[in-house]
């Protein structure tokens, strides 16, 4: 598709600084989606539901990663066949029944099964206004704007956390903590519907402009450079699975490691929320930083220092050390989460680009359903404590192998 001078779009930060603050407002919606569950879900099944066994009782986060991991993968497709505002619409409108299958669940399953339409929701959401995201600013501030885009997402997980939490510790764990979620559901919807525009013409445009020919990629050679071929690709995929491994471990046994050293609800949330609090902070200032340094530097430091704050947090057992621990692993995703879609946008060429978007964030999300179950397992084997050893040490592993295959791929790396 080409464009004349006279209707070509704007790229950048400034020239769309309107329908770019509307995105971060609808993407800290669908973060406050995911955030409803973080305190409350792991003591329902515990408490309610009377699971004993981890394994089981993670079941909710693995249907939800393997729901968001499929949906990323077709939600990058569908945005670049059919656009990105009608993906991101019918997100929404899978998110409506969440809240209400979580408030009337009687079984188990009836929570696993909204899970399941959560993932598909937050395939379908976040990835678009990540793609909208890069479409708009182009390339000179990619790391700034997915920054923002991850810190809006990510700091209403913590604060939808905590406030469910609150609720939670006066008004019981349900229905009052989950009309929470409605009202973002609906909000959601709302906006997307009436306000944000398309923006696949900046995408067109900016390939248009791009150094090389578009040549026509197809999806399965997308996914193999994206998964295998490409070191940098490559490399991101992996890093994104572990880190979401993590965070698949995090939400699933924190709560409940906390709880068994006689905390109440109310300390337990705010525990739980510090980690995506910081998290989401955090990346307002690393994102812009890896369009100043670079993005490896970054993603090998984040990696491991989240593997040193997970060995902490299976080291110690008291609230102020798992505050602290809290805190450094939030700081070690904050500097990998936008760093990470930063190397693939910088990569991948705007003809492809959403797939492979689509593609690195289903390797990602595959991340919470390899971290519930090998948590499950591994805290049924050898306890909670020995679950978080295990996955610092596969943390650690996974930033090596950046050090040693992923090179830099920012063009302005280095002082400016």
């Amino acid at each position: 598709m080409s464009h004349d001078l006279g209707t070509a779009p704007l790229l950048g930060l400034r020239a769309n600084v309107a329908q770019f603050s509307l995105l971060v407002v609808v993407n800290a919606l669908v973060g406050g989606m995911l955030g409803q569950e973080r305190t409350v879900l792991p003591l329902l099944a515990e408490y309610v539901f009377g699971l004993s066994s981890y394994t089981a009782a993670l079941t909710y986060i693995l249907a939800f990663g393997l729901a968001k991991a499929a949906t990323n993968y077709l939600a990058g497709i569908w945005s670049e066949r059919h656009g990105r505002k009608p993906v991101l619409v019918a997100g929404w409108v899978v998110a409506l029944p969440v809240p209400l299958l979580l408030i009337w669940a009687t079984d188990w399953w009836m929570v696993v099964a909204a899970n399941v339409l959560l993932g598909i929701s937050q395939g379908l959401t976040w990835s678009t206004t990540v793609i909208m995201k890069i479409d708009l600013v182009g390339p000179r501030r990619r790391g700034l704007a997915l920054g923002i885009n991850e810190s809006a997402g990510y700091l209403a997980v913590a604060v939808t956390a905590l406030l469910t939490g609150r609720i939670a510790a006066e008004a019981g764990l349900r229905p009052e903590p989950f009309l929470v979620g409605i009202a973002y559901a609906a909000l959601g919807l709302g906006l997307s519907t009436l306000l944000v525009r398309e923006t696949r013409g900046h995408a067109d445009h900016e390939a248009v402009q791009a150094e090389g020919p578009a040549s026509r990629v197809s999806d399965r050679e997308v996914f193999v450079r994206t998964s295998l071929r490409d070191p940098a690709l490559s490399s991101a995929s992996q890093a994104g699975l572990v880190n979401n491994l993590n965070d698949g471990l995090a939400w699933g046994l924190f709560a409940v490691l906390f709880a068994s050293v006689g905390l109440d609800i109310g300390h337990v949330g705010l525990l739980v929320a510090a980690y995506p609090a910081v998290w989401g902070i955090g990346q307002l200032a690393t994102g812009a930083l890896s369009d100043r340094w670079g993005r490896k530097p970054l993603i090998v430091g984040g990696m491991l220092l989240q593997s040193v704050a997970l060995g902490l947090v299976a080291a110690v057992g008291s609230a102020g050390w798992w505050l602290l621990a809290a805190v450094l692993l939030g700081v070690g995703t904050a500097m990998v989460y936008p760093t990470l879609l930063a190397v693939i946008g910088d990569v991948a060429h705007p003809s492809w680009r959403a797939r492979a978007v689509g593609v690195y964030r289903l390797w990602r999300d595959l991340g919470f359903a390899v971290g519930a179950l090998m948590a499950g397992v591994l805290a049924d084997l050898w306890g909670v404590r020995g679950a978080v050893w295990a996955v610092a040490a596969v943390t650690a592993a996974s930033g090596l192998v950046v050090v040693l295959r992923m090179p830099e791929t920012h063009r302005r790396a280095g002082p400016s």
